[in-house]
């Protein structure tokens, strides 16, 4: 118990010193659509440790969400991510592209949250269209009064929503009917048994068969091999995220959009 406390003051303080000294970096994850054509991307946000190393959301998010810390680490993401957004919109090659940021729960429940949303916008020069917040079913389903009235709020901005993690949690239709979401991200889970379970597979054709019916935009992220792509293209899903594309796009593609900014 001594030492698990340890670890977490330890764990809490470099959180801390991260947001002082700058170290947290965003890495762009790269979205296609079926012509190969890069749409936009996902903000992934990385902890570059002072002695090189780097740490996954994994290995620290939890921390800072019990402690806190998260609300300001989530609105430097924002911040950071506008700033890129505002640079790829002044250029005429990227002018079309949306970026997503992921949302946590702690985050979405701050009164303020909002208004310090139209604050950076304004301060980055950010077209809010190209925004997109990822949300988890998780937070849909917490609060759902206050959620709605978050989602109608920032929709009035001109930002758009996905719902991250799909089929992983326990949202109901009735969200998807009364939330203003307008896409539906089939979770990377399903992706590993696409081609191997049919469970999964019946899972991710019915996701898509949902989002057509509903009239929602659907993309899969975890797409690491051209099977999986096929698969999904036969299905109607027509938007994809993941390793195969890190891999497929040009080293001068991949610094755009895969890079860190500060």
């Amino acid at each position: 118990m001594q030492a698990a406390l340890f670890a977490r003051a330890e764990l809490e303080n470099g959180l801390q010193r991260a947001l002082r000294n700058n170290e947290f970096l965003l890495y762009y994850q790269p979205q296609m659509d079926d012509n190969n054509h890069v749409t936009g991307a996902e903000a992934l946000l990385r902890w570059c440790l002072p002695n090189g190393e780097l740490r996954l959301p994994k290995d620290f998010i939890h921390t800072a969400e019990e402690t806190d810390l998260i609300v300001e680490i989530g609105m430097w993401v924002l911040k950071t991510a506008c700033r890129q957004l505002a640079i790829w919109q002044r250029q005429p090659d990227t002018a079309h592209l949306t970026l997503s940021v992921n949302v946590s729960a702690r985050q979405f429940v701050e009164p303020d949250l909002v208004a310090m949303t139209e604050a950076i916008l304004r301060q980055t020069g950010a077209d809010p269209r190209g925004l997109k917040f990822e949300l988890t079913e998780s937070l849909v389903v917490t609060d759902f009064a206050h959620t709605a009235q978050q989602m109608k709020a920032l929709r009035k901005l001109g930002i758009s929503f996905s719902l991250d993690d799909f089929g992983t949690g326990y949202s109901s239709l009735v969200c998807l009917r009364n939330l203003p979401i307008d896409q539906l991200k089939i979770d990377h889970s399903f992706m590993r048994g696409v081609l191997t379970d049919r469970n999964d597979a019946a899972i991710v054709r019915s996701i898509i068969a949902l989002s057509g019916s509903l009239g929602l935009q659907v993309i899969a992220e975890g797409v690491e091999t051209l099977g999986q792509r096929q698969f999904l293209s036969d299905a109607g899903c027509f938007a994809y995220q993941g390793y195969l594309y890190e891999q497929a796009i040009t080293e001068e593609h991949f610094s755009r959009f895969a890079r860190s900014a500060h």
